[in-house]
């Protein structure tokens, strides 16, 4: 197996040493990585809230499933699949569920049909909704108080990662970082009570 670049050779030495636990070695790839993925996923979705979340779970998907990478192609290019494939899934779902009732683009032959229903909640929708959203604030209170304040401030309060930061005074590498953590905490919890995000 033979490794061309410096860089590769690097790569692969921090995913061994992430493989075995080592939390800085995830720091410096998402470091090395961040901004490439980050501007390809804005060309692609043209909007920088969108790439900003879509960053974070490429980061977040390839993290997990980490020990599924191998050394035959650089690490890069298994991140950049990674990370395209997840943003054309969401740009699919974003396009479904914003059909129009206009969308004369089709002929009338192949058109998709079109469910017309109103956007406003059920009242069954919407009381299961108020619990989800009791049983999250109730998830998250158990966070570390360090999570806790992030995981609040970016979806409670939808704050930018500029102003988490100027908010808590940490670096926007670091609350990255520790929203990512967070989310995963969460998704955990999420699992074991069988709730869908």
């Amino acid at each position: 197996m033979e490794v061309k670049s410096e860089k590769a050779q690097l790569d692969v030495e921090l995913v061994q040493q992430a493989v075995g636990g080592d939390q800085k070695a995830y720091s410096e790839l998402m470091e090395r990585y961040r901004n490439a993925i980050y501007y390809m996923l804005l060309k692609m979705v043209g909007n920088p809230s969108d790439a900003e979340d879509l960053t974070i779970e490429a980061f977040g998907k390839a993290f997990k499933n980490i020990k599924q990478y191998t050394a035959h192609f650089a690490f890069s290019t298994w991140l950049f699949k990674i990370a395209s494939n997840n943003a054309i899934d969401f740009m699919r779902k974003k396009k479904l569920n914003n059909i129009s009732i206009d969308d004369t683009s089709r002929d009338a032959d192949t058109a998709l049909p079109i469910n017309i229903r109103s956007e406003q909640p059920t009242p069954e929708e919407s009381l299961i909704s108020e619990q989800k959203i009791t049983m999250l604030h109730s998830i998250v209170s158990k966070l570390k108080p360090r999570y806790r304040k992030l995981v609040e401030l970016r979806y409670f309060h939808e704050y930018s990662y500029e102003e988490i930061s100027e908010e808590t005074g940490l670096p926007i590498g670091t609350v990255k970082a520790q929203l990512f953590r967070a989310r995963e905490l969460l998704q955990n919890v999420l699992k074991e009570h069988r709730i869908q995000p």
